[in-house]
């Protein structure tokens, strides 16, 4: 039996298709600004050198070569992002690309090698330029497409406004489009669509449980009853952890040179805004449920060391913030004192955000499972910070606590990125500061 799709879904593939992304980035973002300057360089030439000529100097060929590795990485890198939960791929390409072709400068500069410091640049500007049209071209055709088997829990991700779905009403696969098949496979379906999803599998079609489908978009993990969570697959790889910590040690050194000036220029402001001391230890609860004394730089006339649960948490436009204290909130700059932390392995540069005693023992008491996010080192920045925000109720913890999890089960160095990419917004837009 032949279902009939929208001819709009079906001519979608081609926007999506990697070949076409990698035609239009080598085509419009590389080869036409290297063709223009190369016409424009011989036009201009005093010695007569022609588009040709121009074209093959070591430099040019050097930065043409460059540029092309760093177009490749760069659409590789957005294309993986992508399939990343709450990561808008728009706002990640200048930050992606600026770091690549910075790399590019760097390699150059560190070898010394000849290059065009023209091309590079231009070549850059016209990179991104078309990969914010791809983009533009992408959001009018929608993204992913999942197709619904109706039966069981599914019906959570009709609820979805993230991407299209198409909710199936023949057991057939002949005329679906190109898109992820999604099915409650815990449920009892009938005999025709157990057939359907046996073969569209054989087919090489993507089946997924719909529970990951709603991890994926919202970024969170479901954890209101124990029989809706498998610990087994929360438990996150201790191999990375071990790599990720010699990561943090690494990054810690490196920047502590460069992060000391700027807290001493905190805190002189501080000292000069208001009495009291720089900074501030307070008892958080961390790796493992050991609890430490997380250092940061004073942003409130009261200090307190976490015990009182009132008193820790930080309401909307509180009183006791000072003038200094909001703006080192707003730019995460109170945080650089827990460079220290890091290094003495209590904290990661990015994790689950260390809680108050106080409020971690609370929020133990109200909520089922919460300890469970002591198995990862605290961090600096994290994914509930970048996503969230800052929280004040059970109900907001009981969500941030859902892309807590999120994290655990998804840890890997392209989460990380993620982070770091969404962090770099959200220093510059204050998102999410008390």
């Amino acid at each position: 039996m032949s279902v009939n799709y929208s001819s709009a879904i079906i001519r979608r593939g081609l926007v999506h298709s990697l070949r076409f992304e990698l035609a239009a980035i080598l085509s419009i973002g590389v080869a036409f600004p290297v063709a223009m300057l190369a016409v424009i360089e011989g036009r201009l030439s005093s010695n007569t050198i022609g588009a040709v000529a121009w074209a093959q100097q070591s430099a040019v060929l050097n930065s043409i070569s460059g540029v092309i590795v760093c177009a490749c990485a760069s659409l590789a890198i957005l294309r993986r992002l992508r399939l990343f939960p709450g990561v808008a791929v728009a706002k990640s390409i200048l930050p992606v690309a600026a770091m690549m072709f910075g790399a590019l400068v760097a390699v150059i500069t560190f070898f010394r090698l000849e290059h065009s410091n023209k091309l590079i640049i231009i070549c850059f500007l016209s990179f991104v330029t078309v990969r914010f049209g791809i983009t533009a071209l992408r959001s009018r055709s929608k993204g992913v497409i999942y197709s619904l088997v109706p039966g069981g829990q599914v019906d959570l991700v009709v609820e979805l406004s993230s991407a299209p779905v198409l909710l199936l009403s023949e057991p057939s696969l002949a005329g679906l489009p190109d898109c992820a098949i999604v099915a409650d496979l815990h449920a009892d379906l009938a005999p025709k669509w157990e057939r359907f999803l046996a073969e569209a599998a054989i087919s090489g079609r993507p089946i997924y449980h719909f529970k990951q489908v709603w991890e994926a978009e919202t970024g969170r993990v479901q954890i209101d009853h124990l029989s809706e969570n498998s610990f087994g697959a929360l438990v996150p790889s201790f191999a990375y952890q071990k790599i990720k910590r010699t990561v943090d040690v690494a990054i810690s050194a490196l920047l502590l040179p460069a992060i000391l000036p700027v807290v001493a220029v905190c805190a002189l402001a501080i000292k000069i805004d208001s009495e009291g001391p720089v900074f501030f230890r307070q008892r958080r609860m961390g790796f493992r449920g050991r609890e430490f004394f997380v250092l940061k730089l004073r942003t409130m006339t009261e200090g307190h060391v976490g015990d009182n649960r009132n008193v820790s948490i930080t309401q909307e436009g509180d009183k006791r913030i000072t003038r200094v204290g909001g703006f080192l909130r707003r730019t995460r700059l109170d945080e650089l004192p827990q460079v220290l932390n890091v290094l003495r392995g209590e904290m990661s540069w990015i994790g689950p955000r260390p809680e108050a005693v106080s409020l971690s023992q609370w929020y133990e008491n109200q909520i089922a499972f919460y300890r469970y996010r002591h198995i990862v080192r605290p961090g600096i920045t994290g994914w509930a910070q970048v996503n969230q925000g800052h929280v004040t109720n059970v109900e907001e913890v009981n969500r941030k606590l859902q892309y807590d999890f999120y994290y655990i089960k998804n840890l890997s160095y392209w989460i990380d990125g993620i982070i770091i990419l969404k962090t770099i917004k959200v220093i510059i837009s204050g998102f999410g500061s008390k």
